[in-house]
């Protein structure tokens, strides 16, 4: 990402909606690089979503977390009840947040892939899934905080993994800071615009 004499201007900066596009805005602002979101949902686990039994991002891509659904054991008629109706808010999503802006172009470029914190992975497992659809030259994952299990198993996918803090035991990204509002899709707009192109 770093070239000789600065930053490499062939490098965008992708952050998750919601979260991940506000930490991304400020790398891109910093940084003065574009700035774009990937949307990716969240599949929660059926009375209790804030646990993820995995997770979905654009072109079909579905991550699972094997070890929830075996511990709960969930069939597969409630997994896809919970991908379909996470596919629709998906779609939502990405049409609200974008707001009419086209997707930047990744080809051959390098990419800075941005969340507020990783807890099981899912979410960003899945975004680097439908990422590579886009045929990105080199693929960096920043985040301020993870379990250290996690970002390693990261590393073994993506050229670079950077994480300011690898708390054990981890609890929830939330916990690590001090105010964690809910964001919507007007915050990811806000954040788009807030860095010019």
């Amino acid at each position: 990402m770093i070239a000789r004499g600065g930053v490499d201007r062939n490098t965008v900066v992708l952050g998750l909606a919601r979260g991940g596009v506000v930490v991304a805005a400020e790398v891109a602002r910093t940084l003065e690089l574009e700035l774009d979101v990937l949307v990716v949902r969240k599949l929660g686990v059926p009375g209790h979503e804030e646990l993820a039994l995995g997770a979905i991002a654009g072109a079909g891509v579905r991550v699972l977390n094997h070890e929830v659904i075996d511990l709960l054991d969930l069939e597969q008629r409630q997994i896809d009840s919970v991908t379909a109706r996470a596919a629709q808010e998906l779609e939502r999503c990405e049409s609200a947040c974008r707001g009419g802006r086209e997707a930047l172009a990744v080809r051959g470029r390098t990419v800075v892939l941005i969340d507020d914190g990783l807890a099981t992975g899912c979410s960003m497992l899945a975004a680097l899934a439908a990422l590579r659809a886009g045929h990105p030259r080199r693929i960096v994952v920043a985040v301020p905080v993870a379990p250290a299990g996690i970002c390693q198993e990261l590393r073994r996918i993506v050229q670079e993994v950077l994480c300011i803090h690898n708390p054990d035991p981890f609890h929830a990204v939330g916990a690590w800071y001090g105010d964690f509002p809910q964001l919507d899709d007007q915050d990811v707009r806000g954040a788009l615009s807030s860095v010019a192109s």
